[in-house]
This record gives structure tokens, C-alpha cells and sequence, in this order.
């Protein structure tokens, strides 16, 4: 448990610095998002090959590794292009939103009743959603389409966090994570190549960009969370992941001198709400 309180700030921390980079590469958003878990994936190879468990997984695991893998791409693909219309501030507030998407699909899927807990935490979290977009149509339509982009990051963020919880109790981390990255990592090629994204010409800063999206938030900070998700469910890792958007904001102004309105303040506050009421009793369960 010692552990847990000393890794989860760092993975905070890590996982922080995720917008800053994205918001400095001069590349299309599925390029940013290709280069981050391939890169990822090559440095994680030498230690998976060396380790070689996950050959004694089975045909129906490797299904769910793959299935992580798409949510994982899908997750980067929509959240980066949000970055790429709307302010961090926004984006990272309503990617954030994903626990309120998990209990969503437990009740749709699970049959897990829905409480008053949740019916709350959705109100109040749509009710920020709504309060951060009103904010942003008034600076223009594509600020409102990133983060309508955010949002289906968070969606798809929710799939990938149920499936590793699912995966993770049994399976040790690095048998984990490097198939989920490698999955991920083919699947945004594939797309890049399908919609004609070329993957060289940029900057040699952008390319360092990349480098650093591989190591700073993939590899310390989802790292730190995939290796959280085999001690605390689900639920209370999506809690931790809360820090991200108080991170990125704090770096977000001192960086890139972006500001707040009072629309991105009071309705990141009502979805920061929204989301520990749902999550209450969900975690005094799990």
C-alpha cells in the first residue's frame, strides 16, 4: 500500500505533461498518437522478449489484449485531435469524465443497478460538460468540437480501463502492457496510413516530442496505472487519474500561457463532483 501512495503522485505527474508535448509536435493528432505507442513499444520489447510470459496465454485473453488495444488507440486518437481544437484546459477536464462512462456501461451492460449516486454524479458532470462548452462556442465551433472529441476520449478511455482491471488480476504488468501497446500501436498505423498521414518531414523538436510522449506519460505514467489496476479497482484509479487535469493546467498556463475562464473553473469543478459522488459507492463496494 506504501507503494501505491508513492507511485500514483509520480504517475499524476507524468501523465500531466501529456497535453504539453502534444500541444508543441507540428504533427496530425493519429501521428502523434502512432508515434507514442510504437515508440513505446520498441523500448518495452527488449524486457517483454526477455520475459516471453504472455505465450502461455490463451486465445480468448489474446481477444481481450486486443480489444484493450483498440480502446487504447481509439482513446489517443479522439483525445489528441481534441488538443488540437480546443484549449487543455477543456480537454483534459472532459476526458477526464471516463468513471461516469463506466458506471454508464455497468448499468447498460453488467445490469449493475444504477443508484442515486451515479444519477447525481451524471447530472452534475454533464452539467459542467455543458457550462465548458457553452464557454467554448463562444470562441468558436472547432473549440466545441474538441471537446465533444474529449468526451468520446473519455468513452473509449472507459473500455480500456475495464478491460485492464479484468486482465490485470491475474497477469503480471509487463506481460500486460506490452502486447496492449503493441495492439494499439498497429492499430493507429494502420489508421494513419488509411486517412494518408504521413509519418516524416516534421521538426527534429517534434520528433523529440514523440520520444518524450514514449517516456514520460506511456511508459511512467499509464505504466504506473495499469500497474495500479491488479491492487484497486477500476473506479478508484479513474479517482487518481482526476489529478491529471489540475497537472496539465498548471503546466498548460506556465508553458503555453493558457488561461481559464469562469466557464472551464465552475464547470470543471461541477464534473470533479460529479464524478467522487458517482464513484462513492462504487469504491466502498469494490
Amino acid at each position: 500500500m506504501i507503494r501505491l501512495y508513492l507511485f500514483l503522485p509520480i504517475g499524476i505527474i507524468a501523465i500531466s505533461t501529456a497535453s504539453i508535448f502534444i500541444k508543441l509536435c507540428d504533427a496530425p493528432a493519429l501521428v502523434i498518437a502512432a508515434y507514442r505507442l510504437t515508440l513505446a513499444s520498441f523500448l518495452l520489447a527488449p524486457f517483454a522478449c526477455h520475459k516471453k510470459s504472455w505465450q502461455n496465454w490463451t486465445e480468448s485473453e489474446w481477444r481481450w489484449l486486443i480489444l484493450s488495444g483498440i480502446f487504447l488507440a481509439l482513446h489517443f486518437a479522439f483525445w489528441i485531435a481534441s488538443l488540437k481544437y480546443t484549449s487543455v484546459a477543456s480537454s483534459v477536464v472532459l476526458v477526464s469524465t471516463n468513471p461516469i462512462f463506466v458506471g454508464l456501461g455497468a448499468w447498460l451492460f453488467l445490469k449493475e443497478s444504477l443508484g442515486w449516486n451515479l444519477i447525481v454524479g451524471i447530472a452534475l458532470s454533464f452539467l459542467g460538460s455543458g457550462l465548458i462548452s457553452f464557454g467554448d462556442v463562444a470562441l468558436s465551433k472547432e473549440a466545441l468540437m474538441g471537446d465533444g472529441l474529449a468526451l468520446l476520449g473519455a468513452v473509449t478511455a472507459s473500455g480500456y480501463l475495464l478491460v485492464g482491471r479484468k486482465m490485470r488480476k491475474g497477469q503480471d504488468l509487463l506481460s500486460y502492457i506490452f502486447p496492449v501497446y503493441s495492439a494499439g500501436a498497429i492499430v493507429l498505423i494502420i489508421i494513419s496510413f488509411a486517412f494518408q498521414k504521413p509519418f516524416f518531414g516534421y521538426s527534429s523538436s517534434t520528433y523529440l516530442y514523440f520520444f518524450l510522449l514514449a517516456l514520460v506519460p506511456q511508459l511512467i505514467g499509464h505504466t504506473t496505472f495499469n500497474w495500479a489496476l491488479k491492487y484497486l479497482p477500476a473506479s478508484l484509479v479513474a479517482i487518481a487519474i482526476l489529478g491529471e487535469p489540475v497537472g496539465s493546467t498548471i503546466l498548460a498556463f506556465s508553458i503555453l500561457g493558457e488561461g481559464l475562464t469562469p466557464f472551464k473553473v465552475i464547470g470543471g469543478i461541477l464534473i470533479f463532483a460529479g464524478i467522487l459522488i458517482a464513484l462513492k459507492k462504487r469504491g466502498q463496494s469494490n
